[in-house]
């Protein structure tokens, strides 16, 4: 039994702590990866920024469905092991692993040919055509190894071996930072190069993984390929979480594609510089509620596999109660610095009449953050006791029915603007998890009276 495992047999409260540490260092080091990237990107002037902006969407495609399969494994994982089934956990990441490698080649198959098309037809116009185009290719090109380290991270969360996976992370992030201002300004790559780098660190940070995997095979589970026969009962575990879950991570890639396209409806090019730029510090606000909820899927399912709905309970409240508490702390930090924040993507002479217009928009989407534990974590906990399709609908009303609807009724209809776009996802996403936050409360009550 590896330490990672008695962890998510122990105690609900320090489970919850210990798993989630790990991983919101490696999501803080690898959002601020985002935000160098965007800072030496804005060097190249705003139509660079807004080529990224465009490409915004279809990685989080990409990423969603390699999101989606490893949550699906974890959870399934997490519930063999609460379960004290090895031998299933152990077919639980074989079937894991091949899904996801299918899904990689499938990715790029079926989407590299079409990208110049598909950039034109979300609005991409003039000198940003070529830069998106040449930035898409590299890391579409590359979505097999993209899927391989999503995979198996999900495998090692599910096992609790999150200091592993924040290594894997941290490392490839770091790596990036450094990567970046070498292919865009010394080898002079432009665009292009911020893709090469992210690519390089990828290849690096999936050959580490390999090796603990199949050379040093240290992990709690194994993979013994000879004689192994798909399971069907297995897959239907991991999909029925994993591909709900690809669907809520597809939801925010779409609810960015309206919003994308209303942004541009109202203030053009400079606007969706403006919402990316700003979006990316909202995504680091994000960052630590992303750790809780990973340990949240682990320690709910493991608590689920060994029907122990106290420790599932516990675990899931306390959750709520820290992300509300960090999230409010990074209220104030964003809304008191969102003009030096603004600095870092708008110093260039090229980007500096931006600076205004993202301030004002870090300082009105900030307002969303505090209800966002709520919505996160339920999600979260569906996802741990294997009722994907809960999940996904929380995660929908968030993303596409009630932040949609309010941006496009503020936005434009009532004509309030960009101002009203940044409304409409603040009441959007507090009233969706407000919704989602009763329906959790409501199910676990259900799981007292079935399971116990």
């Amino acid at each position: 039994m590896t330490r990672g495992v008695r962890t998510l047999l122990g105690d609900p409260k320090k489970a919850v702590i210990k798993l989630s540490g790990p991983m919101m260092i490696a999501m803080l080091v690898q959002s601020l990866y985002n935000i160098v990237d965007g800072i030496w990107v804005a060097g190249l002037g705003s139509e660079a920024l807004a080529a990224i902006g465009l490409f915004f969407p279809l990685f989080m495609i990409i990423l969603s469905l390699a999101t989606g399969l490893g949550v699906g494994g974890s959870s399934a994982i997490s519930r063999k092991i609460g379960a004290h089934d090895r031998n299933m956990a152990d077919s639980a990441a074989i079937h894991t692993l091949i899904l996801g490698l299918l899904t990689g080649l499938l990715i790029t198959v079926s989407v590299y040919p079409f990208l110049e098309p598909l950039f034109v037809a979300i609005g991409a116009k003039g000198s940003v055509v070529p830069m998106v185009v040449k930035y898409s290719r590299v890391l579409v090109g590359g979505s097999l190894l993209l899927v391989f380290s999503n995979i198996v991270s999900g495998i090692l969360r599910g096992e609790g071996d999150m200091k592993r996976t924040m290594l894997a992370m941290v490392t490839g992030s770091v790596l990036n930072i450094v990567l970046d201002p070498l292919f865009i300004y010394v080898l002079k790559m432009g665009v292009a190069g911020a893709a090469w780098a992210t690519m390089v660190s990828i290849t690096l940070t999936s050959a580490l993984m390999f090796s603990w995997l199949f050379i040093k095979k240290n992990t709690y589970v194994s993979f013994h390929f000879p004689g192994f026969r798909f399971n069907g009962k297995i897959i239907r575990e991991i999909l029925r979480v994993g591909i709900p879950a690809s669907f809520a991570q597809l939801s925010m890639a779409l609810a960015m594609f309206f919003l994308n396209m209303m942004i541009v409806k109202i203030a053009g090019s400079n606007g969706i510089a403006v919402f990316t730029s700003a979006w990316r510090i909202m995504l680091i606000g994000i960052v630590p509620l992303v750790g809780i909820a990973i340990g949240v899927t682990a320690v709910t399912g493991a608590s689920y596999g060994a029907r122990d709905i106290d420790k599932l309970n516990t675990a899931y409240l306390y959750a709520i109660k820290i992300g509300i508490f960090i999230e409010l702390g990074v209220v104030v930090f964003i809304f008191i610095l969102a003009p030096q924040i603004s600095w870092l993507f708008t110093y260039s002479k090229n980007a500096s009449h931006l600076a205004p217009a993202m301030t004002q928009a870090m300082r009105w989407l900030v307002w969303f953050l505090p209800g966002v534990p709520f919505g996160m974590l339920t999600s979260s906990m569906f996802q741990g006791i294997g009722q994907g399709e809960k999940s996904l609908a929380v995660t929908f009303l968030r993303t596409i029915i009630f932040q949609l609807f309010f941006s496009y009724l503020f936005g434009i209809t009532l004509h309030f603007g960009i101002t009203g776009v940044w409304a409409g996802i603040i009441l959007g996403n507090i009233t969706a998890s407000v919704i989602g936050f009763i329906w959790g409360r409501r199910t676990i009550r259900k799981l007292y009276k079935t399971l116990l």
